[in-house]
This record gives C-alpha cells, sequence and structure tokens, in this order.
C-alpha cells in the first residue's frame, strides 16, 4: 500500500491550495483518512479527519478555512486550504487507516507535501 501525496507549494497569505493523496494498491477497505502538519521545530499535529461515513474533524486554527473531503471510489482525500496564513507553513503529511489481507488493519503515511506561506 502506498499513499502519494501532491498539491503542495508557495502561495502568498490570503491564498489558497488544494491538497490531493491517493490510496493505492491491495486494499479492502480504507476507514479514515486525514491529514497532519508539521512546522520547523514543533511536533507534528492533527489539521483535520474525515471517517468513512463523512464525519469531519478540524484542528481549532484551521476551522472555516480548510475544508477535508474525500472521493471513496478513489481511495483518495483532499484538502481545500483557503485564507492561508504564514503559521500554516509547514509540512503535510497525509494518512489512512487502511484493512489489507496481508497487513490487516493499520495507519499509512504519506511521503509528505510542503506547504510554504509568505507574509
Amino acid at each position: 500500500v502506498q499513499l502519494q501525496a501532491s498539491g503542495g507549494g508557495l502561495v502568498q497569505a490570503g491564498g489558497s491550495l488544494r491538497l490531493s493523496c491517493a490510496a493505492s494498491g491491495s486494499i479492502l477497505r480504507v476507514t479514515d483518512m486525514g491529514w497532519y502538519r508539521q512546522a520547523p521545530g514543533k511536533q507534528r499535529e492533527l489539521v483535520a479527519t474525515i471517517t468513512s461515513t463523512g464525519r469531519t474533524n478540524y484542528n481549532d486554527a484551521v476551522k472555516g478555512r480548510f475544508t477535508i473531503s474525500r472521493d471513496y471510489a478513489k481511495n483518495t482525500v483532499y484538502l481545500r486550504m483557503n485564507s492561508l496564513k504564514p503559521d500554516d507553513t509547514a509540512v503535510y503529511y497525509c494518512y489512512a487507516y487502511i484493512v489489507t489481507i496481508s497487513s490487516g488493519s493499520r495507519d499509512y503515511w504519506g511521503q509528505g507535501t510542503q506547504v510554504t506561506v509568505s507574509s
């Protein structure tokens, strides 16, 4: 199983970006998917998650600005980020909790994509 993230980049404050993360491989079922981020010198923190039933959860710092969604048929999760702030600068990691025949249920992580917001 692999998670491939894309969509990061450099944007000015107030701008927008959309991140994508697709899971591929011998997948039986994907339950939760989501995004974490890690800024330099800081611990990794949750950004947003979405369950298999579409229930979402957001970090208070991004509520009202970021929207998480997913395409269940494509095993892909998205993060739409609006009104970006310099504090949003970080490496963003996607994750998915996936069921496979060989490994049972466990979480998988993408490689990380850099988001840089300039002031």
